[in-house]
């Protein structure tokens, strides 16, 4: 799950680089769904927020591998567009509670 909280401006180029994501995490062995949520009211600090949901955690990293391909193709580094955009990101991986309850 990624938070992000980006200006007007950018709106269209994270749209864009999102799209192209997601075609791609798409076709990866484990995906189950996606959704990007953008904010429409209350004083959050995120205007948008994507889950992208795994059948399970080993298909993590060859979704990021394949990300990770897909923006040197595109010539994109997201690290620098962060950092010139002063875009605040806040990306962390979750599990269902259920699931982690039956496990304990």
């Amino acid at each position: 799950m990624s938070e992000t909280s980006i200006n007007s401006s950018c709106r269209r180029r994270h749209a864009r680089n999102f799209s192209a994501t997601r075609e791609v995490l798409r076709k990866r062995p484990g995906f189950v769904r996606d959704s990007i949520l953008e904010q429409s009211s209350g004083p959050g600090e995120f205007n948008f927020v994507t889950i992208v949901e795994w059948e399970n955690g080993d298909f993590f990293e060859g979704a990021r591998q394949a990300v990770a391909a897909l923006h040197r193709k595109m010539n994109f580094d997201p690290h620098e567009l962060i950092t010139r955009l002063g875009i605040r990101v806040d990306i962390a991986n979750y599990k269902r509670v259920e699931r982690a309850m039956a496990a304990e």
